[in-house]
């Protein structure tokens, strides 16, 4: 008798152990999708643009292409959203990956001079006529201090997003546009 209850014990965790790790994993999956932060997409269209108009304006004057002549080279950026809200005095809080790439022209071809890829903290006021302006913008330092920083200035989930990588295809399709180069123009070093 007693090996027949060992026998309907083992059967019952073979059975039931999988469906209990499988409803483990769902509700764990469930509680970090509950965690994560919705962006809201009608605030991001807004504040998104201004992020990126300021990014490119304080990258410039910082690039070697911008040195070289004939190059013609400017900055291109972009932002992805990984924490936006609105804080208590109606400031906008945008923890945002920002990309920022130096393309120049040179012989048919795009030439990508240098870029720099890091999470930032941009705080945005409403202005009068309805648009946003940035009235501060963090980063990281580099080196020592940059995971504590990233930990100190996004939550839990965001963070784990800062550290992804972002594809720099739009702002090659972006310079190509400016440069007026075709859309499979290539791609050389500076």
């Amino acid at each position: 008798m007693r090996a027949g209850r060992e026998e309907a014990a083992v059967t019952s965790v073979r059975v039931w152990g999988p469906g209990a790790g499988a409803v483990v994993v769902l509700a764990a999956t469930g509680v970090w999708a509950m965690g994560a932060q919705e962006v809201d997409p009608r605030l991001w269209g807004e504040v998104r643009p201004v992020i990126e108009t300021r990014l490119v304006a304080d990258a410039r004057g910082s690039g070697y292409g911008e040195t070289v002549a004939g190059l013609r080279a400017r900055w291109f950026c972009r932002a992805e959203a990984l924490e936006l809200g609105r804080e208590d005095d109606g400031v906008v809080r945008a923890g945002v990956n920002t990309l920022c790439m130096e393309y120049g022209v040179r012989g048919g071809a795009l030439v990508e001079c240098g870029g720099a890829r890091y999470p930032q903290v941009l705080r945005l006021e409403r202005e009068a006529h309805g648009g946003y302006r940035v009235v501060s913008r963090e980063e990281p330092p580099d080196g020592a201090g940059y995971a504590e920083w990233t930990e100190d200035h996004f939550g839990f989930y965001a963070e784990s997003g800062a550290d992804g990588t972002m594809s720099s295809t739009a702002l090659e399709t972006a310079a190509r546009t400016h440069f007026g180069l075709p859309a499979d123009a290539r791609v050389a070093a500076c």
